[in-house]
C-alpha cells in the first residue's frame, strides 16, 4: 500500500490558494450547513502570538461526528448532498484552516452531548511523520476573550497564522495595521458572499469582534432607477437555474453613499458580469465567464444573477474555494446572448445620462479632454476653459502653457492605449485607482481655488467637482473635501 508521507500531503493541503477571507468565509459555509443562527468571528492581535476564532450557535458535533469531520476528505463529492449544505468535497474546514494557521482546533457540542474537542498541529505531525488528531486543545486562550459554547454549537480556532501574521512582535504597528486591514477585507467579503442570508429574514448574524455586519447586495434592487430585466428559466443536468439581469442606475440616479457603496469591494468597473450563486451563496462576484466579453467602462452597469442548486457542483466545475466556476458548454451560447442584451441595455443608461449631466453641468469645467473631428477623422484637444487650465494660462502665461498643451495633444499614445486596452484589459487602470485622499487634496484645492476666483460660491463649486473628470468616479473625495472646515479649504 502506497500510502502519503504525512508531512509533505498537509503541506500541499496549504497550497489551494485561499486569502483570509475566503478562508474565514468556507467556515462560515459550515456554520451556515450546521443551521447556525449566529456566528461570531473574532481577530485577536498579539504579534505571533495572534489568533482568530469562528464560533457558531449550530447544530454542533458529537465527539465521532467531529472526529469525522476532522479527517482531511470526509465526504466524497460525488455523495448527494442536503439541499442547505454548503459543501462539497469534504475539505474546507481543514483546507481552509491550514492556509492560515499551523495548528488548527475544534470544540463542538450538540444539545444532548458533552463537549468534545480535536486539534491538528502540522508541526507535530512534521516531527512525528504521522497523522494524528490530538486532542489537546488550548482551550485557556478562548476562555481569556469569552468565547465559549453555550448550549450548542461550535468552535474553529487558529493558531500560528504563519500566512496572516507571520513571526511579527506585538509592537510592530505596520504589522497591526496589516492585521486591521485584513479584519476589514473579510468584512467587505462576508457582507457580499452572504448577502443574501444576512438580508433575509430568519437568516444568519454575523458578527466579528461583537459588531454586526450587514449584507452588500449587488442589484441595488431598492433603487427605483434600477432595471430587472425578464428572468430566464435554463435547463442543467436535469434540472432549472435561473438567470435574473439588472441594469444599476446611473451615478446621476444615486445619492454619493449609495454610488460609494454600490461599488462594492473590488469598484464598479471590476463588479460587472455575472454574479453565480449555489444556494443564496456568492461563489463569482462579478465575471463575463470567459464569454468572450472584456470589462470596460461602459458596460459596468450591467450584473447579473445565476442562482444553482448545489447538485451542479461538477457541471459548473466549482472548486475547493468555492470561489471559481464555469457554465457548461452546452449554456454558453444562452448566457452570451443574456450577457450581450444586459451589456446593450447598460450602454444605452450609461451613454444617455451621461449625456445629459454633460449638457446640464456646462462642458468647460467637467471634462480635461474634447473629442473633435478634422477632415473626417477624430483628434483629441485639452479644454482650454477647464478651469485648472484657465487658472495655468492666467497665473503662468499662455505663451509658455500652449507649447506644453500642444505637445501633450500631439503626442496621445492612442495605438498604444488601443492595442492594451485590447489585449489586457484587466491592467488598464481606472482614473484615481489607488490613490488615497491625502494624495489627491492638493488637486482639488487648485480647482476649488480656480473656481473661487471665478466667483462661483461654495455650493457651486461643490455641484461641479462631483461631476468633473475624474471625481465623478470617487465622490468619497469630494465628501472628505467638503467636511473638511472652510478655512482649511
Amino acid at each position: 500500500m502506497a500510502q502519503p508521507e504525512p508531512s509533505a500531503l498537509v503541506e500541499s493541503l496549504r497550497a489551494f490558494g485561499y486569502s483570509l477571507r475566503t478562508a474565514v468565509a468556507d467556515l462560515v459555509d459550515n456554520s451556515i450547513s450546521a443551521r447556525a443562527k449566529n456566528v461570531w468571528i473574532r481577530f485577536e492581535w498579539d504579534g505571533a502570538q495572534s489568533f482568530i476564532s469562528i464560533r457558531d450557535d449550530g447544530s454542533g458535533m458529537t465527539e465521532n461526528e467531529l472526529v469525522t469531520a476532522m479527517r482531511p476528505g470526509s465526504k466524497s463529492p460525488l455523495e448527494d448532498r442536503e439541499p442547505r449544505d454548503l459543501g462539497r468535497f469534504g475539505l474546507g474546514l481543514k483546507t481552509a484552516s491550514f492556509s492560515q494557521c499551523r495548528r488548527m482546533s475544534v470544540i463542538s457540542k450538540t444539545e444532548t452531548s458533552t463537549s468534545a474537542a480535536r486539534c491538528w498541529d502540522l508541526d507535530y505531525i512534521n516531527t512525528a511523520g504521522e497523522w494524528r488528531l490530538l486532542k489537546k486543545v488550548n482551550q485557556d486562550r478562548l476562555t481569556e476573550v469569552g468565547e465559549q459554547i453555550a448550549q450548542q454549537g461550535t468552535i474553529v480556532l487558529w493558531e500560528e497564522m504563519d500566512r496572516v501574521t507571520g513571526s511579527t512582535r506585538a509592537d510592530d504597528k505596520k504589522a497591526y495595521n496589516r492585521f486591521l486591514e485584513a479584519i476589514e477585507e473579510v468584512k467587505e467579503h462576508l457582507e457580499m458572499v452572504f448577502h443574501r442570508y444576512l438580508e433575509k429574514r430568519g437568516g444568519i448574524n454575523i458578527f466579528i469582534n461583537g459588531r454586526k455586519i450587514e449584507g452588500w447586495n449587488p442589484f441595488l434592487k431598492g433603487e427605483k432607477a434600477t432595471q430587472e430585466l425578464p428572468s430566464e428559466k435554463l435547463f442543467c443536468k436535469g434540472a432549472q437555474l435561473s438567470v435574473t439581469p439588472y441594469v444599476l442606475p446611473h451615478l446621476s440616479k444615486l445619492t454619493q453613499d449609495t454610488h460609494r457603496a454600490a461599488s462594492g469591494p473590488q469598484g464598479w468597473n471590476a463588479q460587472q458580469g455575472f454574479y453565480i450563486y449555489r444556494n443564496e451563496r456568492l461563489l463569482v462576484p462579478g465575471d463575463w465567464l470567459g464569454l468572450g466579453f472584456q470589462k470596460e467602462e461602459h458596460h459596468k452597469l450591467a450584473r447579473i444573477q445565476i442562482d444553482l442548486p448545489n447538485n451542479m457542483d461538477d457541471e459548473w466545475q466549482i472548486d475547493v474555494k468555492k470561489s471559481r466556476a464555469r457554465p457548461p458548454g452546452y449554456l454558453r451560447g444562452d448566457l452570451k446572448r443574456i450577457a450581450k442584451l444586459t451589456r446593450e441595455q447598460a450602454v444605452q443608461v450609461y451613454r444617455h445620462r451621461g449625456k445629459v449631466i454633460a449638457r446640464r453641468s456646462s462642458q468647460d469645467h467637467v471634462f480635461l479632454w474634447q473629442q473633435k473631428t478634422r477632415h473626417g477623422k477624430y483628434f483629441y484637444e485639452i479644454n482650454r476653459e477647464h478651469p485648472l487650465i484657465q487658472s495655468s494660462l492666467r497665473e503662468i502665461g499662455a505663451d509658455k502653457i500652449e507649447p506644453i498643451l500642444r505637445l501633450l495633444e500631439e503626442t496621445i499614445p492612442a495605438s498604444h492605449i488601443i492595442i492594451t486596452s485590447s489585449e489586457e484589459p484587466d491592467r488598464m487602470g481606472s482614473p484615481l485607482e489607488g490613490a488615497k485622499y491625502v494624495e489627491v487634496r492638493a488637486l482639488l484645492q487648485k480647482i476649488y481655488s480656480s473656481f473661487q476666483k471665478s466667483g462661483f460660491s461654495r455650493d457651486e463649486i461643490f455641484d461641479r467637482l462631483v461631476t468633473m473628470e475624474p471625481f465623478s468616479q470617487t465622490p468619497e473625495f469630494i465628501e472628505a473635501f467638503r467636511e473638511e472646515p472652510e478655512g482649511g479649504i
